[in-house]
This record gives structure tokens, C-alpha cells and sequence, in this order.
């Protein structure tokens, strides 16, 4: 339950500070005067969006903070998941810079807007006046008919399993549809790489080729130039061994005269030894060359496939077709890892689609077992208020497919006066009547959950007199089990209440603020006496507020 609420720089509030109590509150004011702004703040700081239009000066921070005593609402487990401090009494609080920056924490610790969303929605129900449009969409009237069946658990399991599968099955779109597109090129891929294993290729070996086809297509020319060099070296007459003897015969007489001569003399010694190096290796290579034509056709042969696959593949080196070949067959193998990707998902899905499946069932079992039950339960209170000929159908179909809630449609009927036949509630039911439905509901709703915080926002719109009285009753009862806070312009209601704030609009110095206060035994008798009458008090409208609060 709500403690205390804090608000400065927001809206019409400076500042402003309001303790809260169990039981049954209420909360007066004229029009205008600052109550939906409690609310707005109140909003704010379970988690809704905010902006600079929401602060009274927007040169300072606006600051909202409320404390809660949640010692007895098992909400631990929440504390847990989010690695947040748990406290049985929380406090959580939105602050909202002059740079239109927001920020959250919950006992102190930084949050985002999700966490704070999802705490609050477990704290407190605010039932705001267009709230009661929702009581015809599906998913409220299935939270209702599901808290009453118990079906809470089994909803959680059933929507944790169904976001799983939707997840899943995204999942395998995506990757079957990527599969489709593989598959449209995967034979010719397949094809390309067999091509290439078959190639056998190897990094230097173009280059090795290249060399070995040019050695062979001339090979009479170096032959012919390599003997020739040779002769030259070994010329009896002339050649090079012979001079460099003699050269080396008339330095190494006077190699002893000074170091400069021995270095010549050791130089050309060193010519003399690489020349008859050089020598031996031409008579070698002269040797070795042969003109084999079948092996120059074999080298072409295998120099013709690369520059094929280099060609077909817009390559110009070897390297490049490696490379290529690395991808095809990382590909190949990638689709390979995709289709077993596919084939584990699809076997999930279908094993998550069992499970639903079984989930559905037990939620449709409940669900029957207990819309009769309901239906009496919301039939008897709105007898309570006014309505003795209402009847309430709930319309509970199967599906064909899976949906948020199982595999129902839910379509809540409605008739309020005998001869009419049923009809969908929101074509029928009149706004008095929405409201005294809605409270039914609510009140149905809060013998069933374990919400701490309700807030009623004029729920009582459209109706008065001894309706008003029976809803007043109603709203006390229901405040036995949680804390309930009603804003209302109907002293029936107001007199119910446990404890009685007011709200109103101070100004000074030019200056207009909303303030609010706890009224005491005297001003509550004035306040309820105003709203039956109006500024000026007579004593029967005095001796009316006792009656009422009596």
C-alpha cells in the first residue's frame, strides 16, 4: 500500500507532502482544483512517460517519490530477477531535469521505465474515468474471468511458453527463408566447388608453371647460349678459366710487396673459383635440358585449367581461387549448420506447440468451470446497485489458432432489463450503468488478487441518490482487503470514507498551487455539507453531512 507521496515542481505543485492510510480514503475537491494531477504524478512515478510540459518551472527538477509498505504482497521474487535491494518498505522515485532527462530508481538504485512499469503494476490499479471503455476489450474481460478461475499461474506459464514460441518461430522464418535463398544457387555452388577440388590447386604452383612451359618452348636457344657460355670459360686460347690463371700468376708475384696486392690477388682468386662454379653448373643445366614435347603439353595443359577457372571467376591469381574455394566451401558447409539450426528449432516449436496446446486446455477447463459462477457474482452486486433485472453471458468460444490468452474468444453479454436478449456490453449498457458494472467487476477483482493499491477516478459518474449510497458500501467493503483511494463528487461516497483529504488551490503572490489536506472531524462535516448544497451552508445541509457520516 501506498505510505506517503512526494511531489515538488509538478504541475500546479511546488511542493507538497501526503501521508496515506489503509482502509478507505477519500479525496474532494472542486473542479480544476489539482486532483487529476495527484494522479498525473502518481502516474508518472509508475513508470508512464513524461516531458518539460509536466514541470511547474522548468528551470528546476521535478522530483516525485512515494513510499510503499509491500511487506505482505510475496513480491520478492520481482527484487530478485531485476538484482534490485528488496525492503518491505520500497520507495521509488522519478525525477524528471530541466534538460527533459528522466530518471527512476527503487530504493535508491537506477532502474528504467520497464522496471518501474512492472513494479507498478503490481502495487497499485489506477481506474480512470475512460478505464471503464476497457471492460469490452478481450483482454480485460479474460483477466477477469481468469483471476476468478485461478487461472493466474497458468496465464503466466502459458505467456512466458507463447513468447518463446512467437520468438522461435520468427526465428525459423527468418532462417528458412534465408535457406530458400541458398538453395536457389546451391547446386551450382556445389558444382563450382567440385571444380575447384577437382583443380587441385596450389598456392606458387602458376608461377612454377609458367616458368617450367617457357623453359620447355625454348629450349634448343638456352641450351645452345648455355654451351656456348660454357666454351667461352673453357676456350683453350682464350677462355675465361685460362685468363684468370694468368692474371692471377702475375699479381701473385708481387702479392708479397703489400697488403693492397694480396687483396687482388685474393679477389681473383675468389673469380677464379666462382667461374669454375659457374662453369659446372652450365655443363650441368646443358645436360639437363631436353625438348620433351609431353610434358610441355602436360604443363599447358595444366596452366590452361587455371586460367579457365581464373577467367570463370574473374581472378587473376591463384591465391584467389583459393580463397574462393574456401568460401563455397565455408558456404556449403554453412548451409549444412543452417538446415540443423532449422531442424533442432522445428523440433523445439513443436514440443513448445504440445505444451500450449496443454496450457490452452487447462485455461478453456477453468474457464468453463467458472463463468457461470461469475456471472451470479457480478449479476448479485449490480442487484446491490440498482439493476435487478440485469444478467450477465459469458460468451467462451475455441479457437482455431493460439492466441494471447490460450485458445478462447471471450465476448461478455450483457442484458439489463428482462424481454432484452443478450447483447455484447458495449453496445448496450448506458454510462451510469458501466460504472456500476465496472465497480462490480472491481470489486469482483479484489476478492481475488493480491493487488495492495486501487484507485477509483469518479467511477461513480452517472449514477446518485441511494445508488451512489449502495456503491459507497461496496467500495467499504472492498477496502477490508486492500487499500482503497476513491476520488469523488458524491457525498454518499465521501462520507464512507475512512480518511478524508482535500484538494484545493492556493494562491500567493500571483501565484496559483494545488494543495491537499487531511481533514479533521469539523471540516469533513463542512465538506460533505458543501457537496450537497453548495458555498453557502444551511443547517439541513449540515445536519445532512452528520447524518450521512453517522
Amino acid at each position: 500500500m501506498i505510505t506517503q507521496l512526494s511531489i515538488s515542481n509538478f504541475a500546479l505543485i511546488d511542493k507538497l507532502s501526503l501521508e496515506l492510510k489503509p482502509g478507505f480514503s477519500i479525496i474532494t475537491g472542486e473542479t480544476g482544483a489539482g486532483k487529476s494531477i495527484l494522479l498525473g504524478a502518481l502516474g508518472l512515478v509508475l513508470g508512464k512517460r513524461a516531458d518539460l510540459s509536466s514541470m511547474k518551472d522548468e528551470t528546476e527538477k521535478c522530483v516525485i517519490e512515494a513510499h510503499f509498505n509491500i511487506k505482505k504482497y510475496g513480491l520478492n521474487s520481482f527484487f530478485e530477477s531485476a538484482d534490485l535491494d528488496y525492503d518491505d518498505n520500497t520507495i521509488i522515485r522519478r525525477e524528471i531535469l530541466p534538460t527533459g532527462k528522466s530518471r527512476a530508481f527503487i530504493n535508491d538504485s537506477p532502474v528504467n521505465l520497464q522496471q518501474m512499469q512492472e513494479l507498478g503494476e503490481k502495487l497499485v490499479d489506477i481506474h480512470s474515468q475512460h478505464q471503464t471503455l476497457s471492460l469490452s476489450d478481450d483482454a480485460y474481460q479474460f483477466e477477469l474471468l481468469d483471476a476468478f478461475a485461478g487461472n493466474v499461474i497458468l496465464r503466466q506459464q502459458f505467456s512466458g511458453l507463447l513468447v518463446s514460441f512467437r520468438n522461435k518461430s520468427k526465428k525459423l522464418r527468418d532462417l528458412q527463408q534465408q535457406l530458400a535463398e541458398r538453395q536457389k544457387e546451391q547446386g551450382y555452388h556445389e558444382f563450382l566447388l567440385e571444380e575447384l577440388n577437382a583443380a587441385n590447386l596450389k598456392e606458387d604452383e602458376q608461377q612454377i608453371l609458367e616458368q617450367t612451359l617457357s623453359e620447355l618452348s625454348h629450349a634448343e636457344t638456352i641450351q645452345e647460349n648455355l654451351e656456348r657460355a660454357s666454351a667461352l670459360i673453357d676456350s683453350d686460347e682464350f677462355g675465361l678459366r685460362n685468363t684468370l690463371s694468368e692474371v692471377k700468376q702475375s699479381i701473385q708475384k708481387i702479392a708479397g710487396y703489400s697488403e693492397q696486392y694480396q687483396s687482388f690477388n685474393d679477389r681473383i682468386e675468389s673469380v677464379r673459383i666462382e667461374i669454375s662454379d659457374i662453369a659446372s653448373e652450365l655443363d650441368r643445366c646443358s645436360q639437363r635440358i631436353v625438348k620433351d614435347s609431353a610434358e610441355m603439353e602436360r604443363v599447358g595443359n595444366r596452366l590452361q585449367v587455371i586460367m579457365d577457372l581464373q577467367k570463370k571467376h574473374q581472378v587473376s591469381t591463384v591465391s584467389e581461387l583459393i580463397g574462393i574455394q574456401q568460401q563455397l566451401s565455408e558456404q556449403t558447409q554453412s548451409t549444412e549448420e543452417l538446415l540443423s539450426v532449422i531442424n533442432r528449432l522445428e523440433n523445439e516449436n513443436q514440443q513448445l506447440s504440445i505444451e500450449l496446446e496443454n496450457l490452452a486446455a487447462s485455461l478453456h477447463q477453468k474457464r468453463i468451470g467458472s463463468s457461470e459462477e461469475l456471472s451470479q457474482q457480478l449479476i448479485t452486486i449490480l442487484q446491490q446497485l440498482g439493476m435487478p433485472d440485469a444478467r450477465f453471458f459469458i460468451d467462451l468460444k475455441p479457437s482455431e489458432q493460439l492466441n494471447d490468452f490460450g485458445k478462447d474468444s471471450i465476448e461478455l453479454l450483457f442484458s439489463a432489463n428482462k424481454g432484452i436478449g443478450f447483447q455484447p456490453l458495449r453496445k448496450v449498457a448506458s454510462g451510469g450503468e458501466l460504472s456500476r458494472i465496472m465497480l462490480a467487476v472491481k470489486a469482483t477483482l479484489a476478492r481475488y488478487s493480491n493487488l495492495p493499491t486501487l484507485i477509483f477516478d469518479e467511477i461513480d459518474t452517472g449514477v446518485s441518490g441511494e445508488i451512489a449510497h449502495k456503491m459507497a458500501e461496496i467500495m467499504k467493503e472492498m477496502s477490508a482487503h486492500m487499500q482503497l483511494i476513491s476520488i469523488t463528487h458524491l457525498p454518499q461516497i465521501a462520507a464512507k470514507g475512512d480518511y478524508h483529504y482535500k484538494v484545493f488551490k492556493l494562491v500567493s503572490d500571483g501565484q496559483t498551487s494545488s494543495q491537499i489536506r487531511l481533514l479533521s472531524a469539523d471540516d469533513r462535516v463542512n465538506e460533505i455539507a458543501q457537496m450537497l448544497s453548495g458555498s453557502e451552508l444551511s443547517d439541513s445541509a449540515i445536519n445532512h453531512a452528520r447524518a450521512l457520516l453517522n
